[in-house]
C-alpha cells in the first residue's frame, strides 16, 4: 500500500516552506517547469530526510497537468497539492500570463480535484494583485468562477486587457474565485481547497526585483505599509501549514490575504498613489 502523497507544483521558495511543513512521513512530488530545478530541490529535500521524487511539469498545459497526477499516483493516493507556480508581468505577455496564471490554475484545481483523497487539501498561492483590481460585477465574477476551463481565455473581459499587469491582477482574481467553485467539487470528496494571497516575499526573485530598475518603488512599498517589512516564505509556510492540517478543517474555499497590511494601504492609507502611479 502506498504512501499519502503530497504534490508541489512550483519549486520556488514559497512552495518549499509549505512542503517542508506538511510532507514528512509522505512521499512528495516536486514538480517544475525545469526538471533540472525539480531535480535538484528533491536532492536537497531527500537530504533533509523527506522521500522525494521530481518530474517536469508545465502549469499551462492540461495534459501536462494529467501526466504529474500519473507521477504521483505511483506513490500512493495524493492527499495534499500545493501550487507556487505562475509567471509573472515582467516575465511574460500577456496570453501567456493568462494561459498559465488564469486557465493552467483553474485546469490545476479541477483535475486534481478528481482524484484527491478524502480528506486531502490543497492550496494555491494567488497575489496581493487580486485585490488590487477593482470590483466587478456578479455577472462577471461567476463567469470567472464557473466558465468551463476550456472556454475561459475566450471571455470577453479577458480579451479587452491590454497590458500584463492587468492580466495578472485578473488571473488572481480568477484563482480566487475559482477556489471557492472548485472547493464545493473539492468537499464532495470531503477535501478542501484554499488559496493564499501574499504581498513582497523576500525570494530570490523578489530580491532581484528589489536591486532593479524598480527597487526604489519596492522600497517605498515596504516601508509605508503597516508592517514596514517584507515578508519571509517560512511565514506563508506557517499559514499554509494551518490552512492544510485538520485544525482547519471547517475552512475552505477562501482566500487569505497575507501581506503586511499592504493592500489595506493601497486602498486606504499611504499607498493610495500608487493607484495612480503605478497600478500595483
Amino acid at each position: 500500500m502506498g504512501k499519502d502523497v503530497v504534490v508541489l507544483l512550483g519549486a520556488g521558495s514559497i512552495g518549499q516552506a509549505i512542503a517542508r511543513r506538511v510532507s514528512y512521513g509522505k512521499h512528495l512530488v516536486i514538480a517544475d517547469i525545469k526538471l533540472e530545478v525539480a531535480e535538484k530541490v528533491a536532492k536537497d529535500l531527500y537530504n533533509s530526510g523527506y522521500e522525494t521524487s521530481a518530474v517536469a511539469a508545465d502549469l499551462g498545459s492540461r495534459d501536462s497537468i494529467l501526466n504529474l497526477i500519473k507521477h504521483a499516483q505511483q506513490y500512493g493516493d495524493v492527499s495534499g497539492l500545493i501550487c507556487g507556480a505562475g509567471v509573472s508581468p515582467s516575465q511574460a505577455p500577456i496570453d501567456v500570463i493568462l494561459k498559465v496564471d488564469l486557465y493552467g490554475t483553474s485546469v490545476l484545481m479541477e483535475e486534481f480535484g478528481k482524484i484527491i483523497k478524502e480528506g486531502g487539501s490543497g492550496i494555491i498561492i494567488s497575489s496581493q494583485s487580486g485585490h488590487r483590481l477593482e470590483a466587478l460585477s456578479q455577472n462577471d465574477n461567476e463567469l470567472l468562477a464557473l466558465t468551463p476551463t476550456e472556454e475561459l481565455l475566450e471571455l470577453d473581459m479577458l480579451k479587452k486587457i491590454d497590458n500584463t499587469l492587468t492580466a495578472y491582477q485578473y488571473a488572481k482574481r480568477c484563482n480566487v474565485l475559482r477556489v471557492a467553485a472548485e472547493s464545493v467539487k473539492w468537499g464532495k470528496r470531503n477535501a478542501r481547497i484554499n488559496s493564499l494571497s501574499p504581498g513582497i516575499i523576500i525570494t530570490p526573485l523578489a530580491n532581484d526585483e528589489l536591486n532593479g530598475p524598480r527597487g526604489d518603488n519596492y522600497k517605498k512599498m515596504i516601508n509605508l505599509c503597516p508592517s514596514h517589512r517584507a515578508g519571509t516564505p517560512d511565514e506563508i509556510g506557517d499559514l499554509a501549514a494551518y490552512l492544510m492540517s485538520d485544525k482547519a478543517g471547517f475552512i475552505s474555499g477562501s482566500d487569505f490575504l497575507i501581506d503586511g497590511g499592504t493592500t489595506a494601504s493601497y486602498w486606504y492609507g499611504d499607498l493610495q498613489y500608487m493607484r495612480k502611479t503605478m497600478g500595483n
